[in-house]
């Protein structure tokens, strides 16, 4: 069997699987440019594929998914970006994977898709592309292949499973029932290593934990490469992207695609066409791959692996400046740090410069280790971890140091940590827009797509926030060529559902969910009969509201973190009467189909915190630079997780129910009207009454 043989992976045509393609499909991707035009006409036109894959997969042809399948395959041709919003129940997967796959068998290259969650790649790995690869075979030159794409940290490394190389971890856990908890996943890791066919992490089944598994892993910056590793030949990341160059769709996640764009090093493979899927989520996980953080821990791991390789001189100043961060960030309140301490600034810099002194005892890179194998995999470890450090404690400095707030760039904060976590220091960016315009938007044509993007019924909020658009002095004079569509969705939301605003409840407070609203939703779910998704603001109202409804309630309440998020939303589904309470993951991550879900309680709208670092530093940004702060940053947040908790209702065309909202201010404020228009069309009333009869009306039936 391939390498690649397993499950998730659809096999390819290639001879390293022992399946040859077929002469057409390499005369088609053989062509030089000049004839691209003729092995494009020599395919069937979009709208055929597409009209032949919904019969073949057993579907009815949906005016929406036609419209977007069309815009998806006009932006490839005129090389614009399409961003385009369709509803639960459109079949957006279909209808940009069809113009996708034609587009990669005509041109030869792949497209590559991403998502933000390991939910929709393994639907679009397992399902949907494996149906869609055999119905759409007898219309297309060869049957379509693809591959997904982690990041370099999922897989497995062959390399240092026998390198020795030094834990990272090794002083951070003093529970011992938890270091043998550790070891017993270390050594499943290595039985698992001598049978797997991929090192994909995700293929161990049950998983194992961070630290686990990071002393198996490296990251992209650790990796000796492929010419220079022992392993090399055999590396199972190397595999893996050699396998996604010879396919027609590769999947990824946002993350990869950030890291792919924006460093020197290419991940994936060499494409034109992307396809942001969950796009409502690019911003936000593409200001997590650029976050950095520091800690005394994360220079004491710099340390220990830089410590047997040059004279402890050098490395205790290091870890002295590490102690002297420690201390620092125990003495500190948490929160955003908008004027550089002169005791912190002097710290970063002591920092900076042992990591420095460090990187120079080192000698030049890969300058003495060319003949050891084992020696060349410490140094670039220790020059990767060290280079973090130095790096980041620069990038801090650099924080400060602005004429005013409109030329502020980033914002540092102090983390807490809790939960086993140390304090840190984290550095942000207040906006992604520029790298993500000129790095991702470039010189690719990008399809953005989402159920929620046209927030307070428009695109600009989050075009904004891709660097799309904006004031000519930020986009350079000009707007890259883009365009936004909403085509819809096959559901009746007005006879199908009904939005309830609790205008009579008071406005929520900050000390809990007060008892207004726990008699509210007692009522809701007792004319419900259950059957209730309740989606809170925070970990601590969804909590407060389980106690206080747990024995007032005949039906089963179900609380997040009373088990796996998977196996409660199992339980969920499979149980009619039961409840399900919890927090931000259910906003958006749950898929109940059915009468098991006829009520969505949503305890209040849902604004960043206040005191939240980086939002609230944004929201300032904009403000300085004369826009409207709160709307541009808390309401536009807010606007997209009420569309996606919402959104959680509807799943088919049969199904029914209630959206309350117990928040009144979403009847009563100004920016109400803003939120309203982002929330699907259904039909709105503020009467109790009315909407408990409505509710046991579904019950009874």
């Amino acid at each position: 069997m391939s390498v690649f043989g397993n499950t998730r992976m659809h096999l390819p045509r290639h001879p390293l699987t022992g399946r040859e393609r077929p002469r057409e499909r390499v005369a088609l991707t053989a062509v030089p440019d000049e004839t691209s035009e003729t092995a494009e006409t020599a395919l069937p036109s979009v709208e055929e594929l597409l009209r032949h894959a919904v019969q073949a997969l057993g579907g009815s042809e949906r005016p929406g998914q036609v419209k977007m399948a069309q815009a998806v395959q006009h932006a490839i041709e005129a090389d614009e970006h399409v961003a385009v919003q369709a509803g639960t129940g459109t079949g957006k997967s279909l209808a940009y994977l069809v113009p996708s796959i034609r587009h990669a068998i005509s041109s030869g290259r792949p497209v590559v898709i991403s998502t933000a969650t390991i939910a929709l790649q393994r639907q679009l790995v397992d399902r949907d592309l494996p149906r869609l690869a055999v119905a759409l075979a007898p219309e297309l030159p060869g049957e379509p292949d693809f591959a997904i794409l982690k990041g370099r940290r999922n897989y497995l490394c062959r390399y240092k499973m026998t390198a020795g190389w030094p834990e990272d971890d090794q002083d951070e856990l003093f529970d011992p029932r938890e270091v043998s908890a550790t070891g017993r996943m270390v050594q499943r890791i290595q039985e698992w290593a001598e049978k797997t066919e991929t090192g994909d992490r995700d293929e161990l089944v049950p998983g194992v934990s961070e630290q686990a598994w990071r002393q198996y892993s490296v990251s992209a910056r650790e990796c000796l490469g492929a010419q220079k590793c022992p392993s090399g030949t055999e590396c199972f990341a190397e595999l893996a992207r050699e396998r996604a160059g010879q396919v027609d769709v590769v999947v990824t996640n946002h993350a990869l695609l950030a890291i792919d764009a924006m460093e020197d090093f290419e991940v994936l493979p060499e494409h034109k066409v992307v396809v942001v899927d969950e796009a409502h989520e690019l911003a936000d996980r593409v200001t997590s791959v650029v976050t950095d953080e520091l800690s005394e821990t994360i220079v004491g791991i710099a340390v220990r692996r830089v410590g047997r390789l040059i004279e402890q001189s050098t490395a205790d100043r290091l870890q002295q400046a590490g102690e002297d961060l420690k201390a620092l960030l125990a003495a500190a309140p948490p929160g955003r740090i908008d004027e550089l301490p002169e005791v912190l600034g002097m710290t970063l810099a002591l920092i900076r410069d042992a990591a420095f002194g460090c990187i120079t005892a080192l000698g030049p890179r890969g300058g003495r280790d060319k003949g050891d194998p084992e020696e060349a995999g410490l140094r670039k470890g220790a020059f990767t971890l060290l280079d973090e450090v130095h790096d980041t404690a620069q990038r801090m400095l650099d924080a400060y140091g602005h004429a005013g707030e409109v030329d502020r760039a980033e914002v540092v904060w102090l983390d807490e940590g809790g939960d086993r976590r140390p304090a840190a220091l984290r550095v942000a960016p207040l906006s992604v827009a520029g790298m993500l315009r000129e790095k991702l938007f470039g010189d690719r044509t990008v399809i953005l797509t989402s159920a929620t993007l046209a927030l307070g019924g428009s695109f600009d909020g989050l075009a904004r926030q891709w660097g799309l658009s904006g004031p000519a002095a930020e986009n350079e004079g000009k707007d890259p060529g883009w365009s936004g569509l909403d085509v819809g969705s096959p559901f009746d939301h007005p006879r199908s559902g009904i939005l309830y605003i609790a205008k009579h409840l008071p406005q929520p407070g900050r000390d809990g969910l007060q008892a207004a609203y726990v008699d509210e939703i007692a009522e809701l779910i007792e004319a419900a009969g259950g059957r209730t998704l309740g989606l809170f603001s925070s970990m601590r109202a969804a909590k407060a509201a389980t106690e206080a409804l747990r024995e007032r309630l005949s039906v089963p309440l179900l609380c997040q973190g009373d088990d796996s998020t998977m196996l409660l939303v199992k339980q969920f589904a499979e149980d009619e009467p039961t409840c399900l309470f919890g927090t931000l993951s259910l906003w958006q991550g749950v898929d109940v189909p059915g009468p098991a879900l006829r009520l969505v309680i949503i305890d209040r709208i849902p604004f960043p915190r206040p005191d939240d670092p980086l939002t609230s530093a944004r929201q300032r940004h904009v403000a300085a630079k004369g826009g409207n702060g709160f709307m541009s940053v808390a309401a536009t947040h807010a606007a997209l997780l009420l569309a996606q908790g919402a959104g959680r209702l509807l799943r088919t065309q049969s199904d029914k129910g209630v959206v309350a909202i117990l928040d009144p201010r979403l009847s009563t404020a100004r920016y109400g009207s803003f939120l309203r228009a982002s929330i699907p069309p259904f039909w709105t009333t503020s009467d109790p009454d009315q909407v408990r009869s409505a509710l046991k009306r579904l019950s009874q039936s």
